[in-house]
């Protein structure tokens, strides 16, 4: 998807990854594993939780998310902590509870794009 924005789009990708290990969240050892930084520039986000707290991030990740003119963000967490946020947003997660589920308006267990 990174090759795609920056090749048909002609844009630069900001990649923010947790910098230590949250449940299965990506790292920032992960993302260089997989060179991701080949392709988009990698940063922390300084959340140390499920989700993105913006309150708690890094000057570095919020200076990025304020200037973004559009933001794909992964993971139920994210949805649950960036939903109110108004900014150019595309969530895309699985449904985990029944909750999150119908503020969606799918099943838990779907896989959603929602933006």
């Amino acid at each position: 998807m990174i090759e795609l924005i920056i090749g048909k789009l002609n844009k630069k990708v900001t990649y923010a990854v947790r910098e230590k290990p949250i449940i299965n969240d990506a790292t920032i050892e992960d993302a260089l594993f997989c060179g991701i930084d080949k392709v988009a520039r990698v940063i922390s986000s300084g959340s140390d939780g499920p989700g993105t707290f913006l309150s708690l991030a890094t000057n570095e990740f919020r200076s990025y998310f304020n200037r973004a003119k559009l933001i794909i963000s992964k993971g139920q967490g994210n949805y649950e902590t960036l939903s109110e946020e108004d900014k150019p947003i595309f969530f895309l997660l699985k449904a985990k509870c029944p909750i999150i589920a119908k503020d969606l308006g799918c099943k838990a267990g779907d896989i959603v794009l929602k933006g």
